[in-house]
């Protein structure tokens, strides 16, 4: 009689795989409670002040988190992919999808700005040579009819601008050229350094709307400002970290259909915190949304057992051992 204990070179194979999942799931439910918190402090705040709010509360808990790790300055190779995900996605992002969430109705957001993780895989297969298996396109896909269904099931009345639409573009593209830029800057920096230095240009690009946020706070009920930090302090400071921890170990395009999870976590949040009931329509995308994100992650049985060719011989000695 023989026990299977689980191989010490599997187990810390594994343990990667595990802590990179943990980290974007963080990120997912943090990005999510997000949207919530954006509609409190999107009635006080204009899109540029809020942003600027957003990012400086970020950056200074970055900032003591480095401090307390002794993290220091990223190298010089960094740099580049630390500032333009910096200026891409920290700073111009920010601004345009609150500037254009105020001009389009819920579906059309849904649609133009969830071609961002499309995006990011075409970018990702272009510039940084990733792969674009069948599961993760065909995953993609499912989600991103999942998102523009829930998107779709809430939409209102008010209609939506080409200005708009323009804006809510503009923004998938910045976040899927933040996340390729950010990519590389990773094998050099660590993830917290990546995200303190990025949050940090991202708050220098939003400056000018200094004199906006000063006025605006001094008339903002108390609950904006605190659901502006709360923007600043978790889904900014603490869920890009774990977005980039999770991104060093995975490919873009993968950690980008991740990210379709999240219309089906606003779903459920708004739900629980604002009494929103969904309707059968919104279920439905959320669940494909979910599903789509199952798919994309999965590997594939044929990538599972060893072709006959490869150098496989220690995992056979294993088994061997086992039976």
């Amino acid at each position: 009689m023989s026990t299977a204990p689980t191989s010490p070179r599997a187990s810390s194979h594994r343990r990667p795989e595990l802590l990179a999942a943990g980290a974007a799931t963080v990120t997912v439910v943090l990005w999510a409670s997000a949207f919530v918190s954006i509609r409190s402090a999107g009635d006080a705040y204009s899109p540029g002040a809020l942003a600027l709010g957003r990012l400086l509360s970020g950056a200074l808990t970055l900032g003591v988190l480095c401090l307390l790790r002794r993290e220091g300055m990223p190298p010089r190779a960094a740099w580049r992919g630390i500032v333009l995900s910096g200026l891409l996605w920290f700073g111009f992002y920010m601004v345009v999808l609150n500037w254009g969430e105020q001009r389009v109705d819920a579906g059309t957001a849904a649609l133009v700005v969830n071609v961002g993780p499309i995006l990011i895989a075409l970018l990702g297969a272009r510039l940084l040579g990733d792969a674009l298996p069948p599961r993760l396109l065909a995953g993609m896909a499912v989600s991103f009819a999942g998102a523009v269904t829930v998107g779709l099931s809430m939409s209102g009345e008010g209609g939506s601008s080409l200005f708009g639409v323009v804006l809510c573009l503009l923004a998938a593209m910045a976040y899927a050229g933040g996340v390729v830029a950010q990519k590389p800057a990773l094998a050099h920096a660590s993830a917290l350094q990546v995200t303190t230095f990025g949050c940090l240009v991202g708050a220098v690009l939003c400056l000018p709307f200094t004199g906006q946020l000063v006025r605006e706070a001094a008339g903002a009920p108390v609950s904006a400002t605190l659901n502006m930090v709360y923007l600043g302090v978790f889904p900014t400071a603490l869920a890009f970290t774990t977005w980039a921890y999770a991104l060093a170990r995975t490919t873009a395009g993968r950690m980008g259909a991740t990210t379709y999870a999240v219309p089906a976590l606003v779903v459920l949040m708004s739900w629980l915190a604002l009494g929103e009931v969904p309707g059968l329509l919104t279920l439905a995308g959320g669940a494909l949304c979910l599903a789509g994100v199952a798919v994309s992650r999965s590997r594939g049985r044929a990538a599972t057992p060893p072709g006959p060719a490869e150098p496989t011989t220690g995992q056979r000695r294993e088994d061997a051992g086992r039976a």
